[in-house]
């Protein structure tokens, strides 16, 4: 998993760096964690099921990458500050996320916490603590926070999430710019529907077949979909781009109504 030079002229800037992605179990973040490594970064994955991301962390050594298991529970302010205070990275994605699919009347109190626990307060305490660590050492870093079209179009049964995602994404452009001086960038990456492991189930169905022909490329995103508008956010290629949003849905967020 060593990277090449060919990585290294396309994608300026990332091999030697070290990395954070949370939620880095499965989904996404795992595929984000194997990517990072596949371009010769350090990559620590931070989640709190120990044993998968321990065994993750196997592979990509046995390939010739660089991983580290961290567990960590990102809905628990203490668990942040205990776990990240002091550790210094120079890219941060934060991926962790967890949502409900019904009603906003059927939304309780505890789903509503949970969602926005997870979703929003804790991409803010990732992101704090691990700016503290690059402020101190100095020469700034890149954080990623993985978004959503739902966080500016909305749909059906989803309010807590939807609701979490738009903060997010507000949450991003504020912190880019307290702390653009430091030379820390903040951007959001808003994916469409991808396909992942969790939802292949529902996009099989006819009620998925019907919300894929929605999208304006009829099909699912993939999770290698996402791999060039992450490298943009985090290599040098992107060092002028802070709090904005990268859109990568097929056309899903600027479809008709």
């Amino acid at each position: 998993m060593s990277t090449t030079s060919s990585d290294q002229s396309i994608w300026p800037g990332l091999a030697g760096r070290t990395a954070l992605v949370t939620g880095a179990s499965s989904g996404l973040g795992e595929h984000f964690v194997r990517l990072l490594a596949g371009k010769g970064v350090m990559v620590t994955l931070a989640a709190r099921r120990l044993d998968r991301i321990s065994s993750i962390c196997e592979g990509i050594v046995d390939a010739g990458g660089l991983a580290e298991p961290l567990p960590l529970d990102v809905a628990d302010p203490s668990s942040v500050e205990t776990v990240l205070s002091g550790r210094a990275f120079d890219i941060v994605v934060n991926n962790a996320g967890t949502t409900l699919s019904a009603p906003a009347l059927d939304h309780g109190a505890q789903d509503i916490d949970r969602i926005l626990d997870t979703n929003l307060k804790g991409s803010f305490h990732v992101a704090r603590v691990a700016a503290e660590a690059m402020v101190a050492k100095g020469g700034g870093g890149t954080i990623v926070n993985v978004a959503s079209i739902l966080g500016a179009r909305v749909a059906g049964n989803v309010a807590a999430y939807a609701a979490s995602k738009a903060g997010l994404i507000q949450l991003s452009r504020a912190l880019a710019l307290e702390w653009a001086r430091h030379g820390i960038r903040v951007n959001a990456l808003c994916p469409g529907y991808i396909e992942t492991e969790l939802n292949r189930d529902f996009f099989a169905s006819e009620p998925g077949q019907a919300l894929i022909r929605r999208v304006p490329q009829r099909r699912l995103g993939q999770p290698s979909d996402l791999d060039g508008p992450l490298l943009l956010l985090i290599s040098d290629l992107g060092r002028f781009m802070t709090g904005t949003e990268v859109v990568a849905d097929g056309g899903h967020l600027v479809s008709s109504l």
